[in-house]
Order: C-alpha cells, then structure tokens, then sequence
C-alpha cells in the first residue's frame, strides 16, 4: 500500500483529514537532498544514516564546532560506528555542513529539525531553539523555489508544530503551507547505543502530516528500511512521542517497585520478571492498554492492595503501585462527573458486571458511579445480558463487604433496577451509560443512537461519533 492509500485508510476511521494536494507530483531524478538542524544525538545519527540511504545531507548546527566534527567525519558523540558512517558519508561526498541554516535549506529539498527541547522554568517546553529554526527556515524557503518539506523530530508538547513552528515558517517566508511547503512531525525511537541499528531497523516509523504531497516524500524516504510507515495526524504523532517515554519511564519504576519488593523477601526479582515478560498475550501486549474505564472485579483490586500492604509490612516504599488505586478511583470519578454533566436525571447503564460475559460483580467499577448517583437522587435503570433477578448478588457482595461497604444501597436497589428490555430502557432514559463492549452492545445502541445521550466508557465504535449526543471518557 503506498503513502496516500494508507492516508486515505486513516481518514476513513475517523483521523484528522489531510490538506489536498494535485494527484500527480513532480518526481525528481534523483534522490532528495536533505539538510538536518541540530547535530546533536539524533541529528547526528539522522545524517549519517540518511547518507547511507543515498541522499546528500547537509548537517546544520550553530556550534562551528559541531558542525565542523560532521563535516570532518568525525563523531560528536559516542555511538557505535557512527564515526564511520560520517567518515564514509563525507568521503562519498553525500554529507557536508555548515552553520547557516537559511542556506542549508534553500540548497535541500527537505528539512529534518532535532534541536534541543529543554524544560522551560515552569516545568513546560522551552520554545527558544525551535523558533529560531523556524525563523531561519522561512529565510531558507524564501531564497529558494519548488515545493519543501519541514520535519520536526523533537519531543514537543501536541500543537506545537502547528501552532508554533508553522507560524514562524510563514512570516519569515511569506509563504503558506500545504501550498508552497508541507509540514511533518517524525518521532524518533532510537536508543543511545544502538541508534545506528534502530534506525534501520525502527520498531515503528510514524508520520504525523496533513498534506498528501509532504507525508509520500517522508514516507519514500524511509522506504528503504520501512515500506509500512504508520501515518496519522500532527496532533498525534506529537502524543505518540511522549507517550512512549513515559511508558517505558512507568516499566522502569514498575520492575524497580518489584524489585525493592522481592530483596527482603529474598526471592529473585529477575527470575520473576523473566517469567512475567514470556507472557506476550496479556502482560507485554496491547491488551489493558487502551483508554477505557476503571479496572474492578475479584483479582486486579485485590492483589494491588495485597503487594501494597506487603511492602508497608516490609517496609519498602512502592509508590507507583500505591497510586494505581487512586488514579483508578479518579477514573470512576470522572465517569461520574460526566453523567452529573450531562444534564440528565433518568440514567440506563448497559453493562454491570466488571466484564462482559460474565456475572461477576464483585468490586465493578459501574456500582461506584450507580451508587453515588442514587445517593444524590437519580433515577437508575440497568441491563446486562448475564446478570438477571436469579443472580446471587448479596452473595457476591458479602466477599468484598469490609472493603466497600459503601456499596450497600445499590446492592439492596440491584433487582429493582434491572431490565431485560435494554432498548425500551433507552427510551426511558436522558443518558445512557455505556460500560461493556462488543457486537450486542453496538447494536443496542446503534438501533437507539440520537434518543438519548450517550457515555461511552468503552470506546463502542471504533471511529467516535462526532455527534453532541455522544461523550467517551477519554477520547
């Protein structure tokens, strides 16, 4: 699949729309130039390796210093066989440098920016680096003619490309963007130490473009090393960068937290992480990995308490596993408060049980909210296909009663709450609250969809509907 079909097929689930572009483009003969500003870690390792691919690089620094060391062929930094490459790059005549970006642009056809993206003083983005290379792209675009392409590469906040960087370009060139140049944002994922081999071998390669013509030359630039780039929105592609690391950030401290865990008990952390990570179905997958609803039932609530009072007993701090109760309750909060939001008083609720498919409520997140709305005077209706009046709820709540035995008026309310008739219950309602997913619930709600509104804490649909009567809790 080439670049603008698979753009189209991102369009088509619902992703921010790419800007038009004519459908055919002027091809150049050969391949094109690149010029790169800021030759730091990832500059560096970019420019040599995008030499390698066969394009004339040209490396931009403000440091003479630096720039000087690339045009040399000399590594600034330490990387495995990076001295090399540039060595090979500069004797191929492919890599050059300079100090003079505006100059470095105008003689490329695409711009890459890796400047740095220091912590500012109230914890945010320091801006300065990349506007002062916006400015002097704009001069670059000015100076020159045909279409460019700008890649911003940094780790910046969503927004910034459009809102920061495309602006600057635009007055320093007087040109527009989508017409005159297009605008990408690139995340990079590559490992000080290995970098030269992630580069070649990208665990994934995302673009970020809402201009056809500007994501197909990003996309048959890294062809060569990745034919199935994943295209999406700027906005996105920004998220994706930050999410990553702090994903890996939040492992760290998970297997340190289980470390500090296993010491006093003189159990072998790595002989438990070892075996916790051969598990690709559940632990290291993109299962419990999407935004959604708290977690509940009769295993996750009960074992995050059980190591945390573990290691207060051990006396081991573990605060990234003591928050993972709080920041769950946050999650049920904030369904809550999107019901109280929704101006509604009539509530249905699709789902009680912590899961489809069963009729395990024990611990389920849903009887928080449905409680605390009967508590402040809603009217409360509820389906679920596996739990009906014969369900032995009293049973199941005498298991966690000395846990939350708040929970006791919804218990008591459950029978008279319940329906078989979900669609009749939509009806009935001003909001309907959305807590199991699959083919059944999706078919209730779409046979419904417009009579009443609807809190999604499931993602239903795979594209959201862009409609005011529909609301997901994270999306």
């Amino acid at each position: 699949m080439n670049a603008l079909a698979k753009i189209e097929k991102f369009q088509s689930v619902g992703q921010t729309e790419l800007k038009q572009a004519p459908a055919v483009w002027p091809v150049p003969a050969e391949l094109p130039a690149i010029s790169i500003i800021g030759l730091g870690y990832v500059g560096a390792v970019s420019t040599a390796c995008l030499a390698g691919l066969g394009h004339r690089v040209i490396g931009c620094d403000v440091d003479a210093i630096k720039a000087q060391q690339i045009a040399d062929g000399v590594s600034p930094i330490h990387e495995k066989n990076l001295g090399e490459m540039l060595k090979e790059g500069v004797e191929a005549e492919l890599i050059s440098a300079t100090t003079d970006v505006a100059d470095a642009v105008s003689k490329t056809d695409i711009t890459f920016v890796s400047v740095g993206t220091p912590t500012s003083e109230d914890g945010g983005c320091d801006y300065r680096y990349i506007v002062s290379a916006a400015r002097a792209i704009g001069e670059g675009l000015r100076r020159k003619e045909g279409y460019h392409v700008v890649v911003m590469r940094c780790s910046i906040p969503p927004a910034t490309t459009m809102n920061v960087m495309v602006p600057e370009i635009e007055a320093a060139s007087g040109l527009k963007m989508g017409d005159d140049f297009g605008v990408c944002f690139n995340p990079e994922f590559l490992r000080e130490g290995t970098a030269i081999e992630d580069f070649d071998n990208p665990p994934k390669t995302v673009i970020g473009a809402n201009d056809e013509r500007a994501a197909d030359m990003l996309a048959q630039v890294y062809a060569p090393v990745d034919e199935n780039v994943i295209l999406t929105s700027i906005e996105v592609a920004e998220m994706v960068k930050y999410v990553d690391n702090v994903w890996h950030a939040t492992k760290v401290c998970f297997a340190n937290e289980i470390g500090r865990v296993c010491k006093p008990l003189e159990i072998d952390s790595h002989q438990v992480m070892n075996i916790f990570v051969q598990d690709t179905k559940l632990n290291l997958s993109p299962y419990y990995l999407k935004p959604g609803f708290a977690y509940g039932g009769s295993c996750l609530p009960k074992e995050v308490r059980a190591v945390a009072h573990l290691a207060d007993n051990l006396g081991v701090e573990t605060p990234l596993i003591n928050s993972l109760a709080e920041t769950n309750d946050k999650q049920i909060e904030t369904a809550t408060e999107m019901v109280r939001n929704s101006g509604g008083k009539r509530i249905g609720f699709l789902g009680l049980a912590f899961k489809p498919g069963t009729d395990d409520l024990r611990e389920s997140p849903i009887l928080e909210v449905i409680n605390t709305l009967i508590e402040e005077g809603y009217d409360c209706q509820a389906h679920d296909p596996a739990i009906n009046a014969d369900t032995r709820v009293d049973n199941q709540f005498s298991y966690v009663r000395h846990v939350c035995p708040h929970l006791e008026p919804v218990v008591n309310a459950l029978p008279n709450l319940l329906t078989d008739d979900p669609l009749s219950m939509i009806d009935d309602c001003d909001v309907v609250v959305v807590t199991q997913g699959g083919e059944k619930m999706r078919e209730i709600v779409s046979a419904r969809f417009g009579r009443a509104k609807i809190v999604d804490l499931v993602r239903l649909f795979d594209a959201a509907p862009e409609v005011a009567t529909y609301e997901g809790i994270g999306w």
